[in-house]
Parts: C-alpha cells; structure tokens; sequence
C-alpha cells in the first residue's frame, strides 16, 4: 500500500474536517461517559453505539483495517488523521472498546479466518458488543489463577465461575474468556485456555457494581453450568496464557493495530489552563500563583514528551537500544500522569471543591471531579501500575523477576 500524497492527505483532512463539524452533538441532553467503563444508562449506550455506527458508516472507524472483514482497507495515515479531527472536535467516545482496541486486533494477528469474516465487522458497527472475563474475585491482578472452569462436553464447553470488573458485561453479546481447562502441567498458566464465548445464554447473569462516582459502568458475571461452543476457542486448549498475553499487549498499548477513534476522553492540558484562568483562589485568578503556573507548565511539557514517543516509537532508529522501551512504558506513564493531572485540577476550586456532579455549588457540574474519580479505572485496567513497573523492570531493564 503507498503511502498517500501531501495533497492527498490535505484534501481528506478538509473533508473529515467538515464531516465531523456537521455531525459532532454538543449535547445530547444528558451526561456523556467520559470512558467506555463509565457507561451506566441505557439512553448513554444507546447514544454512543449509534454514534460509532455513524462514524463507521461514514468511513472514518476502522479505515486501515481490510476490506475481506469489514474494514476500508486504506493506508494508517488517513486513520491517524480521521482520529486527530475527531479530538479536535470533542467528539464522543467509541464504545466498544474491548471488540476494536482488543479482540480485533487480535483475530486479526491470530484468529481463523471464520472468526474474522464473523465478528470483526460486527465489533466495527457496534453491533455486537464485547467484553472482557480476565480478573476474578479472588485474584485480581493475578491472571495465572484463573479458577473459572471450562469442561469440554462433545462440541461444547461447560463453564463455571465467576469474572469481575467486567466493563459493559451486563449488555455485551460476547466475552473474551480465560478459563482453567486442566490443573495439570509444569505451572498454573499451563492449564488456562482462550474463548470466544457468548453472553447471552443460559447459565450467565450478570450484577452491576456501583463505583464511588455514582456510575455502574463494571459488573460481576456469573458462569454456572453456561454452555458455549467449542468453535469459540482461540488456539489449541491450554494455550489461554500465551493468547491472552498477546491480548495484553493490545490492552497496554505496547502492541498496535489502530482501529481509530478513542474509547477514553483524555483530559487536555489546554482546558486545565484555560480553567485555571478562571478559576480563583483569594480574590486571584489561580494562574496569577507561579507555582501553580510552574506546575501546568511541568505537566504540558510532559504531556508533550509522550505525544512526540508516541511518534518515535515508530522510527525503528530511534528505539534501536530498547525497541519495546516506549510501548510498555505508555500504558504505566500516559494514565499516571491523567491521575495527576486531574487530581491537581482540583486544587483550583477552593471550598468549591467538596461539591460533585448533580449539586448546583459544582464546578462545571462536577466535571472535574469525575474526571479526577475515574482515572483510576485507567490505571488498573490492563494490569495495576505496580504491575506495570514490574513489567518494564524484568523485560525493559533486564531486572529479575520480582518476588
């Protein structure tokens, strides 16, 4: 595929441009999920899977992705540019993030060509929703002891067991699943295997968790004597591990095969500037303060420095010392730096900061304090930070294996 010309590309960004500014809704009349975990009500679901399936229609989702599956099949540029518009104008968040950031990309690397040509064009309209059965009650973090049961009966597998924290489980039509197949082998990861498994059947029931932030974006999924095809399985039974990992690297962001859009509203610097132009502290804007102007500035210019690795991590040159340095570091660093950035946002409101969403004394309706609440969910998703530096200290820096 070559890559497009200057002209091209100028005349495509014109009409992305336009499409978005003719088509993006201000405000819908009620309160848009800032990430794809947050989605509690049926009038926001019902909202953001339309408007992924508009965006999909109009050819600006799923661009670089092949056409056999449902994809454009036009060169990653343009998608890259398509997403930017879509930044540039607040536009609303893609739902179904684990279909398109995670299990997309992964039938693509490794799944059967049946399941590409079934699933993948669902995900991208939006369709059929998917979520994610990796973190059980008992284990969190702790994958590798997985206790859910999967038992194989004839052209079925028998499941039991519970996953937790499982984002839209309540409505998605499908889970990826990591379940126990066997307690034999050389390690508990040698036992767990990899399904594509329907939601809605008998045996699944799902609990909403409300989160400290009033929403009920994560559920408990119960398995109990659940049925799914064997056809479901990714791989060769046992080999739940090794695909799963390959699931995290799309999770973490060290591994990418951009769908577009974004399914978690970052919070700009540039709006924390601008508020805090407005904002006041003793009778002074807060921008007056110098160490609370050094602090803004310290943190655009971090927020610079990972947009510009984002872009380096893409010159192999560049990266040539430690190639997979930037990418697993991306995931630790980018959320980290949004917990700090929100929570600093909230030094802004004075005696105004006790007051959230829903109470007529809130700042901005609580914006501010939701935003701050929610990122935490970013941080955990996808393995904690602490996993995260462990990651980076035995595969990045060559550090053993931590005890």
């Amino acid at each position: 595929m070559s890559k497009p010309s200057p002209q091209e590309l100028a005349d495509f960004e014109k009409q992305c441009d336009a499409w978005f500014a003719e088509n993006t809704v201000r405000d819908p009349g009620f309160m848009l999920p800032l990430t794809f975990m947050e989605v509690s009500t049926d009038q926001q679901f019902d909202f953001l899977r339309a408007w992924q399936r508009k965006v999909y229609e109009a050819g600006y989702f799923g661009m670089s992705w092949p056409t056999e599956y449902g994809g454009y099949g036009m060169h990653p540029e343009y998608q890259r540019i398509a997403t930017r518009i879509m930044k540039s104008h607040d536009a609303p968040i893609m739902i179904n993030a684990i279909a398109n950031g995670w299990t997309g990309p992964l039938l693509l690397d490794i799944g059967r060509e049946e399941d590409k040509r079934r699933y993948i064009k669902p995900m991208l309209s939006a369709e059929e929703i998917w979520c994610q059965g990796f973190s059980e009650p008992e284990h969190g973090s702790d994958l590798g002891s997985a206790q859910t049961k999967a038992v194989r009966d004839g052209d079925e597998y028998v499941i039991n067991g519970s996953k937790i924290w499982t984002s839209l489980g309540d409505r998605a039509d499908y889970m990826i699943l990591l379940a126990r197949t066997s307690n034999d082998g050389p390690s508990k990861y040698a036992g767990l295997s990899f399904f594509l498994a329907p939601m809605k059947i008998p045996g699944v029931e799902t609990r909403r968790l409300k989160k400290l932030t009033g929403e009920y974006g994560f559920t408990q999924c119960f398995f109990t004597d659940a049925r799914i095809p064997a056809s479901g399985l990714v791989g060769e039974e046992g080999q739940g591990w090794m695909v799963a990992m390959k699931t995290l690297e799309y999770e973490r962001g060290a591994k990418v095969n951009p769908v577009g859009g974004y399914f978690v509203k970052e919070m700009d610097v540039m709006s924390i500037v601008d508020f805090a132009r407005t904002a006041k502290r003793g009778g002074k804007p807060v921008l007056d303060d110098p160490v609370m102007r050094d602090k803004l500035v310290e943190y655009m210019i971090d927020i610079q420095a990972l947009n510009l690795n984002n872009q380096r991590r893409r010159m192999a040159p560049l990266t040539s010392d430690r190639p997979m340095g930037l990418a697993l570091m991306n995931k630790l660093a980018r959320t980290e730096l949004v917990r700090e950035l929100t929570e600093f946002s909230l030094q802004f409101q004075g005696n105004r900061a006790g007051y959230y969403v829903g109470d007529e004394n809130a700042v901005d309706d609580g914006y501010w304090h939701r935003s701050y609440l929610n990122s935490f969910s970013a941080t955990i998703g996808g393995g904690t930070s602490q996993i995260q530096k462990n990651i980076i200290g035995e595969h990045v820096l060559g550090l053993p294996k931590g005890r």
